[in-house]
């Protein structure tokens, strides 16, 4: 087997000090492969959440070794896990977290602006980030002009723009109806399937669980399961994923 994109070792988490410290985490082991779709369930206060933000380069460890292809990512200064961040991570959150008086153009093009990526790159790049959504033709509408499920939709395209290697999605379907969330699970298993994209994915839904080809269960601070779903969910409503638009 090949080395692991992701790695952690021995990972502790602590908040606060003396009588009020939190043992957020207590020594997570957790490798990812290049490729996977992984569920981190568990319920409040298990760590899952914790473990996502280290993941994703918005926290440290107290203790242990967080290695992202081999890096020790638990070592780099602020600065350098934001460039890690801008460079191999898109994120997407149960919020949507869209500018509400911007284009879905514009929303999409926020983290190439942040990166420094001339007017022109960003507005192809964006386009064809909202094409593999299946949005294209909806670039100028606002975040009011759209449905819940169309504003999740420009959430992933925005996190898909840079062309991560990791997608870490946190409760990605928790402000939409059945329907809406099934779709959008659909595009997330499209992206990981048919492109490559590394999915973690924060859920306490277990039918959104279902598309995940591996579960990671958490508990106390500590991974209490961790297996592969033997039967995935493969079928779910038709989300359009333009061909090479990722």
């Amino acid at each position: 087997m090949t080395e692991p994109l992701i790695r952690l070792q021995g990972v502790t988490k602590r908040y606060g000090s003396g009588q009020a410290e939190l043992l957020a985490l207590k020594g997570i082991d957790l490798d990812i492969q290049a490729g996977e779709f992984v569920a981190i369930m568990g319920p409040s206060g298990s760590g899952k959440s914790t473990a996502m933000n280290i993941l994703g380069c918005l926290d440290t460890p107290s203790q242990g070794q967080y290695l992202f292809e081999g890096a020790h990512v638990e070592s780099l200064s602020r600065d350098q896990r934001a460039r890690l961040r801008r460079r191999y991570l898109g994120f997407v959150f149960q919020g949507f977290n869209l500018l509400a008086r911007t284009s879905a153009q514009e929303n999409v093009e926020l983290p190439l602006l942040y990166r420094g990526d001339t007017a022109n790159v960003r507005r192809t790049a964006a386009a064809k980030a909202l094409q593999a959504v299946g949005l294209a033709g909806w670039e100028h509408h606002t975040p009011a002009e759209l449905s819940g499920g169309q504003q999740q939709r420009v959430a992933i395209a925005r996190a898909i723009v840079t062309e991560p290697a990791v997608v870490l999605a946190d409760e990605p379907t928790g402000n939409l109806d059945t329907q809406r969330s099934h779709e959008i699970m659909g595009l997330l298993m499209a992206l990981n399937r048919d492109h490559g994209i590394t999915v973690l994915m924060v859920t306490h839904e277990p039918d959104m669980a279902a598309y995940a080809r591996r579960m990671v269960h958490f508990i106390d601070g500590r991974i209490a399961k961790d297996a592969a779903n033997p039967n995935p969910t493969t079928t779910a409503p038709d989300v359009p994923i333009a061909e090479g638009a990722v």
